[in-house]
C-alpha cells in the first residue's frame, strides 16, 4: 500500500526501551515515510539501539532531560510540521500496538471524516479482556470521566496512546497550554473538543505480551481526577459562556439554578424544624422539592445536547492522497 501525495509518519517516544523498540521500527510498514524517535533521556541505550537499526526513514531526536510522554511529542510533532508531514501516528516503544491498525488509523485522516483518530480496545468483552484486569478497571473509570471532561462521549479507552492526526490540526493546538507527562491524550481531547474537530475511535485488540506499563492506570486515575475535573470546569466556561452561548447554556444555568435552590430552601426549613421540633408543611416540601425535580430534567436536557454536539462536528477536506499501488 502506498499514499499518493500524502506523507504518513510514525512517532515513537521511547524511554529505557533498548530491548523492545528495534523490533517496532522493523514492524512499521513501507507506506511509512518517515519514523520518528525521541529517545526522552533513557539509560539503557536506547538512543544506540535505535541507530543499529539499518532503515533511512528513522530520524532520532534525543531529549538530555526526560520530559514525559507529552514532551517527548511535541519535539516530534513540530519535527513532523518542519518535514511537511500529513498525518502522524503515535505509537510505543513497547510493543504492544501492532502496526496491522497503522491503516486504519489513517483512512479516516485522509477522508475528512476526523482530525484526529485512536484506538480502542474496550469496544467488546472479548477484546477487553485480553487487557490485565487492574488496567482494564482504571481504564473503564477514565472512559467515563474522560467523556464528560473533553466532551467526547462517542470515543472510549482515553488512555490508548495509539493515535493519528493530521498536521492541519496539530498547526491549530497550543501545546503550551497541554501537559508534558501522563495527562497528555487526555489534555489532548479536550483542547480538540474547543476547536471542535471530529475525533473518532478505531477497534483493535489489546495487546499485551507481558510487557511493563510505565502507566499505572488506577494510580492515574487517582493522579487525574483533579485534573479531569479542572478540564471539566474549563470547557463548560469556555464552550458555553466565553466562546459561545448554546441552548444548552440556559438550561444549565436555570437548571443549576432551580437544584439549588430546591436543595438550599429544604435544608434550611428540614434544619429549622429539628431545631423548633415541627415538621415541615406540605406546602414547604413541594417548594423545595419541585425546583429540584424540574432542575434536574433541565440538567438532563443540557447533558443530552451536550452529548450530541460531538457527533455533529463537521467534516475536514479530505486530503489529495489515497491507497494504491504497492501492498505492504
Amino acid at each position: 500500500m502506498t499514499y499518493e501525495s500524502v506523507r504518513i509518519a510514525v512517532a515513537i517516544p521511547a524511554y529505557q526501551a533498548a530491548t523492545t523498540i528495534p523490533a517496532v521500527l522493523r514492524g512499521i510498514p513501507p507506506f511509512v515515510d518517515r519514523i520518528f524517535v525521541v529517545d526522552d533521556a533513557s539509560r539503557d541505550g536506547t538512543s544506540e539501539a535505535v541507530r543499529a537499526v539499518s532503515d533511512p526513514r528513522i530520524r532520532l531526536l534525543v531529549h538530555e532531560t526526560n520530559r514525559g510522554v507529552g514532551g517527548a511529542m511535541k519535539t516530534m510533532y513540530a519535527a513532523a510540521l518542519e518535514e511537511n508531514i500529513d498525518v502522524v501516528v503515535k505509537m510505543d516503544a513497547d510493543g504492544q500496538m501492532d502496526p496491522r491498525y497503522l491503516a486504519d488509523l489513517i483512512a479516516p485522516a485522509l477522508s475528512g471524516e476526523a482530525g484526529y483518530i485512536k484506538g480502542n480496545r474496550l469496544w467488546s468483552w472479548t477484546s477487553a479482556k485480553g487487557m490485565p484486569r487492574e488496567r482494564l478497571f482504571g481504564n473503564l473509570f477514565l472512559s467515563l470521566a474522560t467523556k464528560a471532561a473533553s466532551g467526547y462521549w462517542n470515543i472510549f479507552d482515553p488512555t490508548n496512546g495509539f493515535t493519528a492526526i493530521r498536521a492541519d490540526i496539530l498547526r491549530r493546538l497550543d501545546f503550551e497550554v497541554i501537559e508534558d507527562r501522563y495527562y497528555f491524550e487526555t489534555n489532548m481531547l479536550v483542547e480538540l473538543h474547543l476547536r471542535r474537530i471530529a475525533v473518532q475511535d478505531v477497534l483493535m485488540d489489546a495487546r499485551y505480551q507481558g510487557e511493563a506499563s510505565s502507566l499505572s492506570v488506577v494510580r492515574a486515575s487517582l493522579e487525574f481526577a483533579f485534573r479531569l475535573l479542572g478540564s471539566l470546569l474549563r470547557r463548560i466556561a469556555l464552550e458555553y459562556f466565553i466562546l459561545d452561548m448554546r441552548p444548552a447554556t440556559i438550561l444549565g444555568v436555570l437548571g443549576a439554578a432551580g437544584v439549588g435552590f430546591g436543595t438550599s430552601f429544604g435544608l434550611y426549613h428540614w434544619r429549622l424544624g429539628e431545631a423548633v421540633g415541627t415538621s415541615s408543611l406540605p406546602g414547604t416540601v413541594m417548594v423545595a422539592a419541585i425546583p429540584v425535580i424540574v432542575g434536574t430534567q433541565l440538567l438532563v436536557q443540557a447533558l443530552a445536547l451536550d452529548i450530541a454536539e460531538s457527533r455533529t462536528f463537521p467534516r475536514l477536506r479530505a486530503l489529495a492522497g489515497k491507497p494504491g499501488g504497492r501492498g505492504d
